[in-house]
């Protein structure tokens, strides 16, 4: 009897979804060396799987938590955009309908460009989702610190749905809701990792149209933050409207 061809064998382990399925065992038998490496990738592929099952179990935990004690409309609220020295704070707010958790969901720092993009695509169309968006000048007016606080506070007004409970990441925001500040809660809550996503995403592609409104600073890449692309761009052609007038260097070129 002819043996199945490696090609064969590989669509087949494409699909096994546990290391105990018996084709597994059957093929590991196979001493051609494509069939092995066939094999060793289809392991790798399973224990990333089972990795990432293991981190999306865990990132739901603090939602749990709360939806046992009979909470139902749960809010995940972070913000994009604290540091740089130009464009506004963006802070998101994301309610999870029941079952929605998209593989690869995570805190926006982590995730390559494309992935929060496919994943904020999702977001936004299984989602119930709210924005808020304080501008380079209110930032200068009443503090970055303020500033975020505001946007966030936007960001739960502008929710289809009024939330029972907030997680939000590092802060307490005078809202009369029940919260939850959550440090580096973008890793540790998938609702606040959502926000994270929305937040990033939304600010950046606000950036990349004012990159194009004023070139020479780099926004499109940079995202505001001083980098030596940006300093240089401040040396060359002057501060923008853009820019954080409180915020050094910003602050000390006008002085």
């Amino acid at each position: 009897m002819a043996k199945e061809t490696i090609a064969f064998i590989k669509e087949q382990l494409s699909v096994i979804k546990t290391t105990d399925d018996s084709r597994l065992s059957f093929w590991k038998n196979d001493e051609r060396k494509g069939v092995q490496a066939a094999i060793t990738a289809c392991i790798r592929r399973l224990e990333r799987e089972r990795k990432e099952e293991d981190r999306l179990h865990q990132i739901m935990a603090y939602e749990r938590a709360e939806q046992a004690k009979g909470v139902c409309i749960i809010a995940g609220i972070d913000e994009a955009g604290r540091g740089p020295l130009a464009g506004p704070v963006v802070a998101a707010a994301c309610i999870l309908p029941e079952g929605f958790l998209p593989e690869g969901i995570n805190d926006s720092k982590k995730l390559s460009e494309t992935a929060r993009d496919r994943l904020y695509e999702l977001i936004m169309k299984n989602c119930q989702t709210g924005v808020g968006i304080i501008s380079a000048d209110e930032i200068d007016q009443i503090n970055i610190y303020e500033a975020t606080k505001k946007a966030m506070i936007e960001a739960v007004k502008a929710l289809p749905a009024t939330p029972d409970h907030l997680f939000v990441d590092a802060m307490v925001i005078p809202v009369d809701i029940h919260q939850t500040s959550i440090i580096k809660g973008d890793a540790k809550s998938a609702s606040i990792a959502a926000a994270s996503i929305i937040a990033k995403v939304t600010r950046d592609r606000l950036m990349k149209e004012y990159a194009r409104q004023y070139p020479g600073y780099g926004f499109e890449k940079n995202m505001g933050y001083g980098t030596r692309e940006h300093l240089l761009g401040l040396e060359k052609y002057g501060i923008t409207p853009q820019h954080r007038k409180t915020f050094a260097p910003v602050k000390e070129m006008l002085q």
